[in-house]
């Protein structure tokens, strides 16, 4: 049975305005992903690349102005199908040059107005998110346990007090937090970063979301509480089915709990794919940045015979100044002179080269 796409993004395109360049910087700049049913999509590359301002653009949290102003994302759970963006497109006039976009007018207020009738039945409920630093993303003054039956009176049948407390206690207890009860009432200040997490985690799915989006959750956490973490959520996806965007700089991550993965540079995808297929060494067809990216990752051999690791060389990608051409030709390796040209002065677009597997690269097309 083939598996339908619960998010489908389409050309997500999310700008914000320099004030002291006088230009746009295009965190997302033509996004295109799919999120399918009961699997988990892993979306992966360097800081700056746009994974998480695509997450953020999905549900509607971007508040710097302009944010959002073009594209699709089309939610389609058992319980609502819509295009989270429809009818804010009024709000925004662009005016473009040679297929770029040079100027934005926005109704940032009318957008904003637009965007939270669409969110309010979706944001929690059909998507619920985990942030990169949990302990800032939970209140400071109130309870952990409070906070998660607040989301579940909010968000699912149960309205009662003590019956929301009950189920609360019982996910403490499925993301193994000890002693849950006492937990309960601990202030987030009282708790430990990889206890944080868990409590982000047991509230977001406590509220029965269809997608599950999860952003760096191993970020700043001991070595030995990531592989924690990482098994937890390797148990609730066998064990739930749950749908879920995972966000990482952690390559190693993305491999063991994704099914698909997107490698993002420069605000865009530049392969996306089965992880099996993608990000093995021994993949037939795969991005200079993938590979450049893979071979940057230590390993036991490496060890062995006191090798330096291998640096991408040059520097990330400036959205301001996004090139005419591919955005990763200055530093890529395996540029060659009979593509050199479109290099330099055309951008490829996300190609097939497999099943299922695409990528943006002259090298495989001509």
């Amino acid at each position: 049975m083939t598996a339908v796409p619960i998010l489908k993004i389409e050309d997500l395109r999310t700008y914000f305005h320099s004030r002291s360049k006088q230009a746009f910087i295009r965190s997302v700049d033509g996004v295109s992903l799919e999120v399918m049913k009961g699997q988990t999509l892993g979306v992966v590359g360097e800081s700056g690349s746009g994974k998480s301002v695509t997450a953020l653009s999905v549900l509607g949290l971007v508040s710097a102005g302009p944010g959002v102003i073009s594209g699709k994302i089309g939610l389609r759970s058992d319980r609502i199908q819509k295009d989270l963006l429809e009818g804010l497109g009024e709000f925004v006039k662009l005016t473009t040059k040679d297929g770029k976009i040079m100027e934005v007018s926005k109704d940032v207020a009318g957008w904003r107005r637009g965007a939270e009738r669409i969110m309010s039945k979706v944001r929690g409920k059909e998507i619920a998110m985990t942030f990169q630093n949990p302990g800032s993303s939970l209140n400071p003054f109130t309870p952990v346990g409070k906070q998660i039956t607040e989301a579940i009176r909010l968000h699912t049948s149960t309205k009662t007090e003590r019956e929301a407390k009950e189920r609360a206690l019982s996910w403490l207890h499925r993301v193994k937090i000890d002693s849950p009860r006492l937990r309960f009432d601990h202030y987030p200040y009282g708790l430990s970063g990889g206890m944080c997490q868990r409590i982000m985690i047991a509230m977001a799915l406590a509220s029965e979301p269809s997608l599950l989006i999860t952003d760096e959750p191993t970020t700043g956490l001991d070595a030995t509480i990531q592989s924690k973490i990482v098994d937890l959520l390797e148990e609730l996806k066998s064990e739930l089915g749950i749908t879920t965007m995972l966000i990482s700089h952690d390559i190693s991550i993305i491999s063991q709990l994704s099914d698909s993965v997107a490698v993002m540079y420069g605000g865009t995808v530049f392969e996306y794919g089965p992880t099996k297929e993608v990000l093995s060494k021994r993949g037939n067809s795969k991005h200079p940045y993938t590979s450049a990216l893979l071979a940057s990752i230590p390993s036991a051999q490496n060890i062995r015979e006191k090798r330096y690791l291998q640096a991408i060389e040059g520097d990330v990608l400036d959205t301001i100044n996004i090139p005419t051409g591919c955005r990763f030709y200055s530093r890529c390796s395996r540029m060659t002179e009979r593509i050199r040209e479109r290099c330099v002065g055309h951008e490829p677009d996300l190609r097939e080269t497999g099943s299922r597997h695409k990528v943006r690269c002259w090298l495989y097309f001509d």
